[in-house]
C-alpha cells in the first residue's frame, strides 16, 4: 500500500473498501444490511415523491377524458350519436360519490371511458369501490338510494383512482335544460387552475419540510456501524496504509452500503407501488400504473445517494484521526464548534429577508430557488445545532438512578450517534411547526363566510326535476317524516313573463321568478308585515331597488307561468292589490327578487316544470340523519342535491394543499418511525457485548431497558426544544413574507411535539424485544 505502487490506486482502494464489507463476517453483513435498510427506506420515499407529478397527471388525464359538463360553445342537435347527461352526485358518511344519468338520443351514443356500452334504462354501472360498499353491511343505508340492477363495473380508464366511488345510471326521464346537457362526445382538455403566490409558497415549504428529513435520515443511515468501521481503518493504518488510502477505503465501504440501499429502495418502491391501490387518504387514491418516478428525478436520486454517502463518510473522518494504534476519537473528544452551526440558519434568514412583505395573493412571481435554499438552511440548522446542544447539556448532567447514569454516560461518550439518529425527527417537527403557523396565518384568506344562516336551517335540498305544483305538500311531508328532522320549509320556483312581452334581439323574453310557499316559507324569503293563504307579494331588494323594480310585473298584469316550455305553460293574472315587500336572505344565502305567492293564490294543480327548494331544521349530529335526508331526496329524483349548510367554506385549492400535507405527514412519520427503529436496533447490536457483560455482572434487565429509553428520550427532548425555537422563528419569517402578523399556534406546536414524542416512545417499545434477546449469555461470544 505504499505510494510507489503502480496502477489506478484509487480504484484498488475503493475495491478494497468494498471487499472489507463482505470480509467482516456475519457482523459486517448485518451492518451492511442495516445501512441498506435505512437508506432503502429513504430512497423509496424519495422515488414516491418524485412520482407525484405523474400521479397527478394520470388522475387529471382520466378526469378530463370523462368530462361531460361542457359550458359554452353550444350543444349539438339531437341525433343518432348524441345523449343527454346530468349530474347525480351524492355523498355517504363522508364519502363523495360521483353519479351520472345517461339517456341516449339514438342507437350510437358516445360511451363514457371505462364502459363498454351505455347502460339501459334502470340499469347501473358502478366502480369496484362502490360495488364493494353496496355489497357490504356498511352500505346498507346507501342501497335504497342506488336501488338499481348493477350490470357492469367501470374499468380503470374511467376512474380517477381505484378508490373512487362512481356510477352511471341509464334513464329515459331527462329533458334538456337546467343541469342536463346534450353531448356527442366525452372528454375535454385537461386544465389546471394556477396557484396564487401564497399557495405556491405553501407548496414549496411542504416539499422542503417533508423531503428534508428524509435526506437527513439517509445521511445518518450511511453511518450505521461507524465504530466498527473506524476500527477496521485503524487496522489498515497499522499495516501501512496512508491517510489518503484510508479515506478511499472508507469511501468504498460507504458506496457499497449506498448501492445496496438504492437496490433495497427500488425493491421497497416496487412492492409499495403494488400496494398503493389499497390505500385511500383524504379521498385520494391512485393506480399503481400512475406511480412512476420522473426519469430525471430518478437519475438524480441514483446519483445523489452514493454521493451523499461518500461525502458523509469523508466528513465523519475529518474529526477522527485514524492511527495504527487506534482511533483518537476514543480519547477525550474536542468540543464541537458553534459558530459554523449558527451560520446555517443565519444565512437562511438573510436569504429570506429580502422577501419580507413581498408575497401576497395578488403579487407576481417570487424567487422560488431563494425560498427553497433559505428554508433548507434554516431547517438544516436544526440538525447541525442538535449535536452541539446535546453535548453541551449532557456534559453537565450528574447523578440519578443507575439507568439514568448509564444513559447519560453513553451520551457523554458518543453524542453524535444519538443526535444524528433523532435529527430527522427534529427537522420534521421544526418544519411542521412553521407550516402550521403559515397555514393558520393565511387560512382566513381562503376560508370565507358563506352567508348561510345555520341557526335557521341546517340543510338544503334542491330538486330540479320539473315538479308539478301538487308536489308541494307531499314534498314537505316526505322530509318531515325523516327521523331527526324537526322542521321543513318548502318553496316551488318557476319562471314567468308578461303574457304580452316580446322577445328581444336574441329571442329571449324578460323573465321574473315566481316562488310559491306557505306563509312560514315566505317569511324566510322576505320581511312580511302580514300573511295569509291567498296573498301575493312583490319582493324587492332594497339595497338595489333601481335594478330590480323595473323587472317586476305590475298589479293585475297577466303572466305566462312556465313560459319556457309551451306545453306546460299556464296563464295567471296577478291580483290588483299587490304589496311590495323587502326581500331577505334565505337560510342558504340566496337573495332573489320576484313574486312570492301562497298556494291559495295560484292553481297549483295546473302548474308544471317547477323546481323545489327545501330547508330543513335538523340535528345533523345524530347518526345518519343526513343520510336519511339524502335517501328521501333520492326517492323524489336521483338528481336532487342535498347540501348541509355551513357558515364558512374553504377554497378548493387551499383544501387540496391541506389534504396533500396530511398525506405527506403520514408518509414522513412512517419513515421517521422506521428510521428510528433501525437506528436503535443498530446501536443495540453494536453494544451487545457490553450489554451482555452488564447482565452477567448482575445488572437488571429493567435497568437496561430504561437506560435505552433515556438515551433516546434526552436527545429527542432537546431536539424538540430546538425545533420549537427554530420552527417558530421560521414560521414567523414566513408569516412576515406574506404580510401576516406573528401568531403562535400553540395547539399545533403541542400537537407536533406530542406526535413526535409518541413516535419515539412507540419505536422504543418495539426495540425492547431485540434488547432482551441481546441480553442473553450468548451475547458474550465473539468472532
Amino acid at each position: 500500500m505504499s505510494a510507489a505502487r503502480r496502477g489506478p490506486g484509487w480504484a484498488a482502494d475503493l475495491a478494497l473498501g468494498a471487499r472489507l464489507v463482505f470480509a467482516g463476517g456475519r457482523n459486517g453483513l448485518l451492518r451492511t444490511l442495516m445501512t441498506a435498510l435505512g437508506v432503502g427506506l429513504g430512497v423509496a420515499l424519495l422515488l414516491t415523491s418524485s412520482s407525484i407529478s405523474t400521479m397527478l397527471d394520470g388522475r387529471s388525464e382520466r378526469t378530463a377524458a370523462r368530462d361531460d359538463q361542457f359550458f359554452g360553445g353550444g350543444q349539438p342537435p339531437p341525433g343518432d350519436q348524441t345523449l343527454l347527461v346530468t349530474s347525480a352526485d351524492t355523498a355517504y358518511r363522508g364519502i363523495q360519490i360521483r353519479g351520472r344519468l345517461l339517456q341516449p338520443d339514438g342507437a350510437h351514443p358516445p360511451v363514457p371511458p371505462g364502459l363498454t356500452r351505455v347502460p339501459g334504462t334502470g340499469q347501473m354501472v358502478v366502480s369496484p369501490a362502490l360495488a364493494d360498499l353496496l355489497a357490504s353491511p356498511e352500505g346498507a343505508l346507501l342501497r335504497p338510494r342506488l336501488d338499481h340492477p348493477v350490470v357492469d363495473t367501470i374499468a380503470d380508464q374511467g376512474l380517477s383512482g381505484p378508490g373512487e366511488y362512481a356510477y352511471y345510471l341509464g334513464t329515459d326521464q331527462l329533458r334538456p335544460g337546467g343541469g342536463t346537457f346534450r353531448i356527442d362526445h366525452f372528454g375535454s382538455e385537461s386544465t389546471s387552475e394556477g396557484l396564487d403566490p401564497v399557495l405556491m409558497l405553501l407548496v414549496l415549504i411542504i416539499f422542503v419540510v417533508l423531503l428534508l428529513p428524509i435526506a437527513v435520515f439517509i445521511a445518518a443511515a450511511v453511518r450505521f456501524g461507524g465504530e466498527a468501521r473506524d476500527r477496521r481503518l485503524a487496522a489498515l493504518r497499522l499495516v501501512g496504509a496512508d491517510a489518503v488510502t484510508t479515506r478511499r477505503v472508507a469511501a468504498g465501504e460507504a458506496l457499497v452500503g449506498a448501492l445496496f440501499g438504492l437496490l433495497a429502495g427500488a425493491v421497497f418502491f416496487l412492492v409499495g407501488r403494488q400496494l398503493v391501490e389499497l390505500v385511500t387518504l383524504q379521498g385520494i387514491s391512485v393506480f399503481a400504473s400512475d406511480v412512476k418516478p420522473s426519469p430525471v428525478l430518478a437519475i438524480l436520486i441514483a446519483l445523489a445517494v452514493p454521493a451523499v454517502a461518500v461525502a458523509v463518510a469523508q466528513l465523519a473522518l475529518r474529526r477522527i484521526v485514524v492511527e495504527p494504534l487506534g482511533v483518537v476519537r476514543r480519547s477525550a473528544a474536542r468540543r464541537r464548534r458553534l459558530w459554523w452551526r449558527l451560520v446555517l440558519p443565519v444565512v437562511g434568514a438573510l436569504l429570506l429577508a429580502p422577501l419580507l412583505g413581498g408575497i401576497d395573493q395578488t403579487s407576481g412571481a417570487f424567487n422560488q430557488v431563494q425560498v427553497i435554499i433559505g428554508v433548507m438552511l434554516l431547517l438544516i440548522g436544526v440538525a447541525a445545532l442538535l449535536p452541539w446542544v446535546v453535548e453541551a447539556v449532557v456534559r453537565r448532567l450528574r447523578g440519578g438512578t443507575v439507568s439514568w447514569q448509564l444513559a447519560i454516560r453513553r451520551l457523554q461518550l458518543d453524542t453524535e450517534s444519538s443526535a444524528r439518529m433523532v435529527g430527522g425527527v427534529a427537522v420534521a417537527v421544526a418544519g411542521g411547526i412553521a407550516l402550521q403557523m403559515l397555514f393558520a396565518g393565511v387560512q382566513h384568506n381562503y376560508v370565507q363566510s358563506t352567508g348561510q344562516d345555520v341557526s335557521r336551517a341546517q340543510a338544503m335540498v334542491l330538486v330540479h326535476d320539473n315538479l308539478a305544483g301538487a308536489a308541494l305538500g307531499p314534498l314537505t311531508e316526505r322530509f318531515r317524516a325523516v327521523p331527526g328532522v324537526d322542521g321543513v320549509i318548502t318553496t316551488l320556483d318557476v319562471s314567468m313573463t308578461a303574457a304580452d312581452s316580446k322577445p328581444d334581439e336574441y329571442g329571449e323574453r324578460p323573465a321574473v321568478l315566481l316562488r310559491i310557499g306557505d306563509c312560514a316559507a315566505l317569511r324566510e324569503l322576505a320581511t312580511l308585515d302580514r300573511c295569509a293563504d291567498g296573498d301575493v307579494f312583490r319582493a324587492v331588494d332594497q339595497d338595489f331597488p333601481d335594478q330590480t323594480t323595473p323587472n317586476l310585473p305590475d298589479p293585475g298584469q297577466r303572466m305566462e307561468v312556465g313560459f319556457r316550455d309551451p306545453a306546460t305553460a299556464t296563464r295567471w293574472a296577478l291580483p290588483t292589490d299587490l304589496p311590495t315587500v323587502p326581500v331577505r336572505d334565505d337560510p342558504g344565502a340566496g337573495r332573489v327578487t320576484g313574486v312570492l305567492a301562497t298556494p291559495g293564490a295560484v292553481d297549483l294543480a295546473a302548474l308544471r316544470g317547477l323546481d323545489g327548494r327545501v330547508f330543513l331544521t335538523a340535528d345533523l349530529t345524530r347518526p345518519d340523519t343526513i343520510e336519511l335526508v339524502r335517501n328521501a331526496a333520492a326517492e323524489v329524483t336521483p338528481t336532487a342535491v342535498v347540501q348541509p349548510l355551513r357558515a364558512t367554506a374553504e377554497a378548493n385549492r387551499f383544501a387540496q394543499i391541506r389534504r396533500g400535507l396530511f398525506i405527506g405527514v403520514v408518509a414522513t412519520l412512517l419513515l421517521l418511525g422506521a428510521s428510528l427503529l433501525v437506528g436503535i436496533l443498530e446501536q443495540l447490536r453494536e453494544r451487545r457485548r457490553m450489554l451482555a457483560v452488564l447482565v452477567a455482572f448482575g445488572t437488571r434487565r429493567s435497568t437496561l431497558s430504561w437506560s435505552v429509553l433515556w438515551q433516546t428520550a434526552v436527545p429527542v427532548l432537546l431536539g424538540l426544544v430546538l425545533a420549537i425555537v427554530l420552527g417558530t422563528a421560521l414560521g414567523g419569517t414566513l408569516l412576515a413574507m406574506v404580510n401576516e402578523p406573528l401568531r403562535l399556534d400553540w395547539p399545533s406546536i403541542a400537537g407536533m411535539s406530542g406526535l413526535a414524542t409518541g413516535v419515539v416512545l412507540l419505536v422504543t417499545a418495539f426495540s425492547l424485544p431485540a434488547l432482551w434477546r441481546l441480553l442473553r449469555p450468548s451475547g458474550l461470544r465473539t468472532e
